[in-house]
């Protein structure tokens, strides 16, 4: 018999704000910025992605992601 109570009478938790990032507090790559907009990763997507990169820093992913 399992000892766990019935989760279907209890919804998820809903986390907090304070909780929920998209994890560019760390170092952000061109491949990751590639790859959050989308498009296939190609030495055209990468250019773009280190332009943007260089001239937004880390912000330019946060701005990717809802």
């Amino acid at each position: 018999m399992n000892d766990r109570s019935d989760s279907s009478s209890q919804p998820d938790p809903v986390t907090p704000d304070a909780l929920l990032h998209t994890g560019a507090g760390g170092e952000v790559t061109a491949e990751d910025l590639v790859l959050a907009s989308g498009r296939d990763i190609n030495p055209q997507n990468l250019a773009w992605a280190e332009r943007k990169l260089a001239a937004e820093g880390p912000a330019a992913l946060d701005k990717l992601l809802p």
